[in-house]
């Protein structure tokens, strides 16, 4: 009951709400675009890997986003970082919409929007303990979690029917009007705060980097924390081969596809969220990140799309359970100064994951076929999860 009490207590939070809804905006909308983007791209060169080699471009240079400009949210307003940042994709959204535009000229502005998440999820990761304090900041993240699946949810299944029925260029300029609501909403909604470094406390970006690395690097508990978080780069394979995939059945499949992982994740941010104890969530982390890539594993035996499904579905109710609480022990370990940085580090390191995955999957599909792909990611996932999982309960425990 105390659960559910703290999360009507977090979404009465006045800032929070906008956050939250300014996040469900730009999350509707990029789903929607990467349905379009895996359509276009398959139909025009019918190649696994370029249609992974594309989803790679949504997710890949937020690394360099989030390590060269994730100290923007120390050395500036964050609330001021997160609205240029969804004012200049919007821009850049409204190009790659233009009708015609080449396939090499558009994966170029998808590598450059996605750079631009970087700064973007920095700064809102360092900006949410301040908006929720205690307890209400981990249900805080079990709301988004679950409000943001929903939303790519909604961005992959009506996406699927969507781009049937209209063409991707369109779609890609519904993505850039999400980025312009989601920035009147910060700005409207979220209250001013200086910067939190001090002008005798900042560092070139070079070196901010750097210290952000030294302090993960140098604890424990966050290095582990990060590994496990970057296991999504195992886990979005589903999503990048949707298309190949679902082979000849459709767009409405590849939407559905791509729902799956989504309908497990806000399954499991509803039940971890709400009604496991915070300190069991702590506990268990790195098993759930275990027991991620296992459902994937079954793919192996090319089952359809009902059962497929349900496997996407189950390893995205234990991705989610362990990221939620693993993401917000690791940001709460980070002092506030460096907070953009680290969390930076973190959030564009899994964006960056999850692209190599999906690049991966590709090579490995147009060797070996979708599913058997997916199958390998599911093990790989599991394996490399089993030495994070032991390095957590003794980081924890130490």
């Amino acid at each position: 009951m105390a659960e559910r009490v703290r999360f009507k207590n977090v979404l009465a939070v006045r800032e929070f709400r906008a956050m939250w809804l300014a996040e469900l905006c730009s999350i509707a909308g990029d789903q929607l675009a990467r349905v379009a983007l895996s359509v276009l791209v398959f139909q025009r060169t019918e190649s696994a890997f370029l249609t992974g080699l594309t989803y790679a471009l949504t997710f890949v240079p937020a690394l360099a986003g989030g390590i060269l400009l994730g100290g923007l949210g120390d050395r500036y307003p964050r609330r001021e970082v997160m609205v240029a940042a969804d004012l200049a994709r919007a821009v850049l959204l409204g190009l790659m919409a233009l009708p015609g535009m080449p396939l090499a000229v558009l994966c170029a502005l998808v590598a450059v929007t996605t750079f631009l998440n970087g700064p973007f999820k920095a700064a809102q990761q360092a900006l949410l303990p301040d908006v929720l304090d205690g307890e209400k900041y981990t249900a805080g993240m079990a709301i988004r979690n679950i409000t943001s699946q929903a939303a790519q949810l909604a961005g992959f299944a009506g996406g699927g029917a969507l781009i049937a029925a209209i063409n991707p260029p369109v779609a890609l300029a519904l993505d850039a009007g999400t980025f312009l609501a989601s920035a009147l909403l910060l700005q409207r909604g979220v209250k001013q705060r200086p910067a939190p470094a001090s002008t005798e406390t900042r560092m070139s970006f070079w070196a901010s980097s750097a210290v952000g690395a030294q302090i993960v690097w140098r604890d424990p508990a966050l290095r582990v924390l990060l590994g496990l978080c970057w296991l999504a780069g195992f886990y979005v394979v589903p999503e990048a081969l949707a298309a190949p995939y679902a082979g000849d059945m459709g767009p409405v499949a590849v939407g559905l596809i791509m729902a799956s992982d989504p309908i497990g994740s806000v399954i499991g941010g509803i039940v971890f969220g709400k009604w496991v104890p915070e300190s069991t969530q702590v506990r268990v982390i790195g098993v759930l990140g275990v027991l991620a890539g296992v459902p994937l594993v079954f793919c192996l035996l090319a089952p359809g799309l009902a059962v497929s499904m349900l496997l996407f579905a189950c390893s995205g109710l234990f991705a989610t359970a362990y990221n939620i609480q693993g993401t917000a022990s690791f940001v709460r370990r980070l002092p506030d100064e460096r907070r953009a940085q680290g969390a930076g580090l973190l959030s564009s390191g899994l964006i960056t994951v999850q692209g190599l995955g999906a690049l991966g999957a590709g090579l490995l599909a147009d060797q070996l076929g979708p599913a058997p792909a997916v199958a390998l990611a599911g093990a790989a996932g599991a394996v490399v999860a089993v030495p994070i999982a032991v390095g957590w309960s003794r980081a924890r425990r130490g």
